[in-house]
């Protein structure tokens, strides 16, 4: 009987132990995903702007700020415009060169360079966005920045955030 009884016991330990990890490890994976909200801020009266602000990382593990804002003015036609900020120890990018935008298609799209000579800070990019949205499908991407002798720094974007996108330009 009390064999049985530890038996039993072992089990159960060894049941909840595996469930513990199970739990641990969506918790790990579900961290990767990319969590944003769109915010509304209304600088001055009748200019609104929509933003949506998340961080995603490069294929090398680089972590970027990305950052989509639709800006409305009164009288006037709204811009999108998208800011890729490369914290410390990312690369420098050059100027004024077009972001590329690949679909899960395979097409591929380009982004003007809003910068048309320097940037700010050598880690930032911005481009113009406005008529490249609507023409994006609510799936997952990948926008490759433009460096020096033909290289690339491709960063995935999650259907979620695409998702995100799209209400930021429906607003």
């Amino acid at each position: 009987m009390l064999r049985r009884f530890l038996q039993t016991f072992w089990w159960l330990l060894l049941l909840g132990i595996l469930t513990i990890f199970i739990f641990l490890g969506l918790e790990i994976s579900a961290s990767k995903t990319a969590i944003a909200a769109i915010s509304r801020l209304e600088a001055v009266p009748g200019e609104v702007i929509y933003r949506s602000q998340l961080k995603l990382e490069d294929q090398s593990g680089n972590v970027w700020q990305v950052i989509l804002w639709k800006q409305v003015y009164p009288d006037c036609p709204p811009s999108v415009n998208l800011r890729l900020v490369g914290f410390p120890g990312s690369a420098e990018l050059i100027h004024p060169q077009p972001l590329r935008i690949t679909k899960a298609t395979g097409e591929i799209l380009t982004a003007p360079d809003v910068f048309l000579a320097e940037a700010p800070v050598p880690t930032i990019g911005q481009y113009d966005f406005k008529d490249i949205l609507p023409k994006l499908p609510v799936e997952q991407l990948l926008l490759s920045i433009p460096l020096p002798g033909q290289h690339f720094i491709n960063i995935s974007v999650p259907q979620s955030v695409m998702e995100e996108w799209q209400t930021v330009v429906s607003n």
